[in-house]
């Protein structure tokens, strides 16, 4: 078998696969580096389906387009356009285990912290933000987005030759079953909810304007409201072209300062028991916090052992850490603790605001200097969200997980000013995307297989790894955790939620700080900076930079970037913050390949989601993808355009062409990148190869 420069050939009996019919040489790569290049060979109606291609997808476009001509609405089109004659799929998805476990999970990481946060605006805001306004936010929130967002993906129709019909893209090393013809696949959602960020936002918007005599709640309307506009503005400008120039860089930083907001507000819960309870109360606080946090902890690591049987394990995994918070909840109730006063969480009546006041904001009670007064506040709230949201959703369908399509971020941030409007008017923190839980949420959906451990030899180890065979990707699960969360809003399930100690919800907090910590990059780079080099596993790609020096420069600037915003949120400055960490992707776009070189750079950052997501908005900076035809394997699961359990890789499946290669055999993984700076280019080839293993829940 022959790899050529864009292609694969081999010369069994009967023909070529992938190469051009009569040995003919296949057409240089285009220059503009966001395309997919799907000419394979000269199939008479090959000029016909490429024309056709290029029309059902923004991303390939046949002409350049200058960078000052904008078609406005051409986004958000395109979005609705490809996803809307298969709505219906994304419904009949959801009936899958997954989805249940997925539900639960997500509705305790959502609600619960965003209580915590609630607790923080409760007493930073003269009880403005209480416990009512969180859930609602939270459940106008879900409902929007499980119902009208395009983030969970959709379908399009991709015509590619002949030779590719039928047949297998590998794109990052996954194995994409049928993109070449008609995919019926959608991408979990992006959970939405009130954020650690929003909360910073909302007190120190309160901190500067009350004392002047402002009406707080009118002016955060009138912010809501220009905030709104702005998203719109940004929605048909087609202005989330520009998230193709963000990657794993300004992501890694921001999700560093999202993990350790998390473990500052646990902190801070407990360091308020002394004022509000005493001693006793406090430190007991502080012990069922760290119990929370060992055992919530445990059950997740339970979850990826060889203990115990598979069944047994994925309970612990996927229901350990509601039960943890049900279990300590009761648990301060036993022998003497029952004697100690904790301060639990604060609730009002059922479907109420906090405040005396109704749920529509009376925002004319504010004078028209005060009105115009809000705009610089929207705009800074519009950057936030604006990086924030997208990142939630670029996170959330990351390079390590097997979703095969791209998504529509122009239509989901017009949704995102929508939301933010109407939770101005009805006086309301502004909900947008989560993080951690918006990866949380599509890791919780992904289904694995057990598949033996080779070396580099090929031979098995002897053990046995779990590996994502597929990500169960519905709109189901959003909806219902939101609804279950509206649920939460009744008299007797607030009256539940009051017995909850905050102690409880710091040890919920360190949870979900540590995970978001495990999975950052800025760890796993500090990680092998410590690991003796002698241990370091040859797989780990950073053992082929040249210099260990530009890795600890690289960590040093994330280190730096993630103290400075740090810093800033500490202070009355706090509220300019989205604009720090907005000028992260210019940093890293411009400044950053001064420093280091293209091969370095590719090592040490990469794109945050693969190629197909990132199509609707472009594609990633300096990046050209080609597609690899193959034969698909059968299917083990009917109906779905999925992955079979056997074979290559994460997506299971071999090459093969004409018999050239069987199941589980080596898959050709080929990516160009496009160095504009050095106007060259370097294309990376690699061989991945996976065991046969057992697909389960």
């Amino acid at each position: 078998m022959t790899v050529q420069t864009s292609t694969m050939t081999s010369a069994p009996a009967g023909g070529q696969v992938g190469g051009p019919p009569g040995g003919k040489q296949k057409r240089k790569w285009p220059q503009r580096s966001h395309k997919l290049d799907v000419s394979h060979n000269n199939h008479p109606s090959q000029e016909r389906l490429s024309a056709e291609a290029s029309r059902g997808s923004a991303a390939t476009t046949s002409k350049t387009q200058k960078w000052w001509r904008v078609r406005l609405f051409r986004g958000m089109i395109n979005d609705v356009r490809r996803r809307a004659p298969y709505y219906w799929s994304d419904w009949k998805d959801a009936w899958d285990y997954r989805v249940v476990p997925s539900t639960v999970y997500m509705f305790c990481a959502n609600i619960l912290p965003a209580l915590a946060f609630s607790l923080d605006m409760f007493s930073k805001t003269n009880e403005t933000y209480g416990v009512n306004e969180v859930l609602l936010a939270s459940v106008l929130a879900s409902v929007v987005f499980s119902i009208f967002a395009a983030q969970v993906g959709y379908h399009e129709r991709v015509l590619l030759p002949q030779a590719s019909r039928n047949g297998l893209a590998q794109i990052d090393g996954f194995v994409f079953p049928k993109l070449c013809n008609e995919a019926h696949n959608q991408q979990p959602l992006v959970i939405v909810g009130v954020t650690g960020p929003i909360t910073v936002f909302n007190y120190t918007v309160y901190d500067i304007v009350v004392p002047h005599g402002i009406n707080y709640l009118s002016f955060m309307c009138w912010i809501g409201l220009w905030s709104l506009l702005m998203h719109w503005i940004l929605a048909i400008t087609n202005a989330c072209n520009g998230l193709t120039y963000v990657t794993r860089f300004s992501c890694d930083i921001f999700g560093f300062y999202v993990a350790f907001i998390y473990l500052q507000k646990g902190v801070q819960v407990l360091t308020r028991q002394w004022g509000l309870a005493g001693e006793t109360s406090a430190y007991l606080s502080i012990t069922i916090s760290l119990l929370v946090l060992i055992v919530g902890y445990l059950c997740g690591l339970v979850g990826n052992s060889n203990l115990f049987q598979r069944v047994i394990r994925k309970f612990i995994e996927d229901y350990g850490t509601p039960l943890t918070v049900v279990f300590f909840t009761g648990f301060v109730h036993i022998g003497l603790m029952r004697d100690v006063p904790l301060e639990t969480l604060p609730t009002s009546r059922a479907f109420f605001p906090t405040q005396d006041r109704s749920w529509f904001v009376h925002f004319w009670d504010i004078s028209v200097g005060e009105v115009f007064l809000a705009i610089p506040f929207a705009i800074l709230l519009t950057i936030l969200f604006y990086f924030d949201h997208n990142v939630s959703s670029l996170i959330a369908q990351g390079t390590e997980f097997p979703l095969r399509k791209p998504a529509g971020f122009h239509w989901d941030i017009f949704l995102l000013g929508l939301t933010t409007g109407v939770a101005g008017l009805l006086g309301i923190p502004f909900p947008n995307g989560l993080i951690p839980q918006a990866p949380f949420h599509t890791n919780s959906l992904c289904v694995t297989r057990q598949v033996a451990d080779t070396g580099e030899s090929g031979r098995a180890k002897g053990h046995v790894v779990r590996v994502v065979d597929h990500v169960v990707e519905q709109r189901a699960s959003n909806l219902a955790q939101g609804l279950l969360t509206l649920i939460m809003m009744t008299g007797p399930l607030l009256i539940v939620l009051h017995l909850v100690p905050q102690g409880v919800l710091a040890g919920l907090f360190f949870i979900m700080g540590i995970q978001a910590l495990e999975g950052n990059g800025i760890t796993a780079k500090i990680l092998y900076l410590c690991t003796d080099r002698e241990l370091v596993q040859r797989s780990d790609p950073l053992r082929g930079a040249e210099r260990r020096g530009a890795v600890w420069g690289f960590v040093g600037l994330e280190l730096v970037g993630f103290g400075a915003t740090f810093a800033i949120t500490q202070t009355i400055a706090a509220i300019g913050f989205p604009v720090f960490i907005l000028l992260l992707v210019p940093v890293r776009t411009w400044v950053l390949p001064k420093f280091f070189g293209r091969e370095e750079l590719a090592l040490l950052d990469q794109p945050t989601a693969s190629p197909f997501t990132m199509e609707s908005v472009g594609g990633n900076f300096g990046e050209e993808v080609t597609m690899l035809p193959v034969v698909e394997e059968p299917s083990h699961r009917s109906g779905r355009n999925s992955p079979s359990s056997e074979g290559n890789g994460l997506g299971g499946a071999g090459l093969s062409g004409q018999g050239m290669l069987a199941a589980g055999g080596e898959g050709i993984h080929q990516r160009r990148m496009s160095n504009r700076d050095h106007g060259e280019d370097i294309e990376l080839k690699s061989l991945r190869s996976g065991g046969k293993g057992k697909a389960g829940q």
